[in-house]
């Protein structure tokens, strides 16, 4: 194959962004991937509702990047929410800012978006190459693909690479370039599960009554390993194995440290978070007669199915003939995690090339004209937006510094 001038790696969003960013830097752009099409992970992820970004305030925005918020900060400065929000209008998507204040599509589809964005690349002269499965370097310096007619070395100006972390293997996320990286003397994270499920120990009646049952509105606390309370309000499935979905998600960072830390972790649940602890007191101290106790619960605190059933499952049995304790217990339940759920479940994936190892362009100390951009990078972020905004902000970024590291060892004649 003829040498290109940047070459991209990767058809997710950090990589379609690059392209774009560095085609209308005026520099010929290829863009491979090892899959039949891009943006595979954007229309899994958009067949819920495409959340684009968030539209928070943009302190608070800045601050779900947790330790990386520093790092990130430039890139979303250049390209953040607003942003977001003026280039999908520029694709002829309109947006919306929903309840939670999520930003999305204004029909909430993926497809329309991702067939808009395709057609402006191509438009723009970007080359794709479809089932080119990135494979390193040659001896000359060459990328090497393999592909269906076989392999390719295909020589380039300047790269990026937009590999994403190893949360979607059959997607083509599988983390494989971590060792190729390492073997040029990259620095690369461990890749752990981030917005993941954990394991949770249920008994075989529990687990057999209610797996698969959302728990609604409570509230959910962890304590980091600095005695740090996260506190997060929502709602969550119980699964076979323990527990997934939103409020879990958002707290999967501190529960993932304390378990590679100390081996065990604890979320407190509130299971009445609207309902202060003295009133659900009071409910519950009011006698009893013959109600059972689940028929008093269900009618003085609102606590029954599920919500019974996790009481059940975890305050002890004495706490249900006292009403102060059985009040704790509903506002201060204790839900003991065993481990996460395995990578190739999570949503994303934390860990990932080293910020230290790459320069403020985004460029790698090891690797001279060798770019990273997105999830493979060493960050994480909770869903609502994050991290797809940081995904496109680091894609651009590293898509705009191939493009002037490429004109500037290479000028136009």
């Amino acid at each position: 194959m003829e040498a290109v001038q940047v070459a991209v790696i990767g058809g997710g969003p950090a990589g379609l962004m690059a392209a774009e960013a560095a085609s209308a830097a005026g520099v010929s752009v290829a863009l491979f991937d090892a899959q039949a099409s891009v943006g595979r992970k954007l229309l899994i992820a958009g067949k819920g509702g495409l959340n684009l970004t968030h539209a928070e305030p943009y302190s608070a925005f800045l601050s779900r990047y947790g330790s990386r918020r520093d790092v990130l900060e430039p890139h979303l400065d250049r390209f953040g929410p607003a942003a977001v929000r003026e280039w999908a209008r520029g694709l002829g998507i309109d947006t919306v800012i929903g309840s939670s204040r999520r930003v999305f599509p204004s029909d909430f589809k993926a497809a329309p978006l991702l067939r808009a964005w395709r057609h402006r690349l191509r438009q723009a002269g970007v080359a794709f190459h479809m089932r080119h499965r990135w494979r390193g370097w040659d001896h000359e310096r060459a990328l090497v693909f393999v592909t269906p007619g076989g392999v390719v070395s295909v020589p380039a100006d300047a790269v990026v690479l937009a590999l994403g972390g190893g949360s979607w293997p059959q997607l083509g996320a599988d983390g494989a370039w971590v060792s190729t990286l390492r073997e040029e003397g990259v620095a690369v994270a461990p890749l752990k599960p981030a917005n993941c499920g954990f394991d949770v120990e249920w008994s075989p009646h529990f687990q057999s009554r209610h797996a698969g049952q959302p728990v609604k509105q409570v509230g959910v606390r962890v304590e980091d390993m600095d005695g740090v309370a996260h506190l997060h309000r929502g709602e969550f499935v119980i699964t076979r194995d323990g527990v997934e979905g939103g409020v879990i998600y958002a707290l999967s960072a501190p529960l993932r440290e304390l378990l590679a830390a100390r081996g065990a972790a604890i979320m407190h649940l509130d299971l009445a978070p609207d309902r202060p602890l003295d009133r659900l007191e009071r409910e519950l101290g009011r006698p009893r007669g013959s109600r059972t106790v689940a028929s008093h619960l269900k009618r003085y605190a609102r606590i029954e199915g599920v919500k019974a059933g996790l009481l059940r499952e975890f305050a002890p049995p004495e706490h249900f003939a006292d009403a102060a304790c059985l009040a704790a217990a509903i506002k201060n339940l204790t839900l003991p995690v065993r481990a996460p759920r395995p990578l190739e479940e999570a949503i994303s994936s934390a860990g990932g090339v080293v910020f230290g190892d790459l320069g403020a362009d985004g460029m790698l100390r090891a690797l001279p004209g060798v770019f990273c951009a997105g999830e493979m990078l060493d960050w994480e972020a909770p869903t609502g937006g994050y991290l797809l905004t940081a995904c496109f902000a680091t894609g651009r970024s590293a898509g705009r510094a191939a493009a002037e590291w490429c004109l500037r060892e290479r000028p136009a004649p």
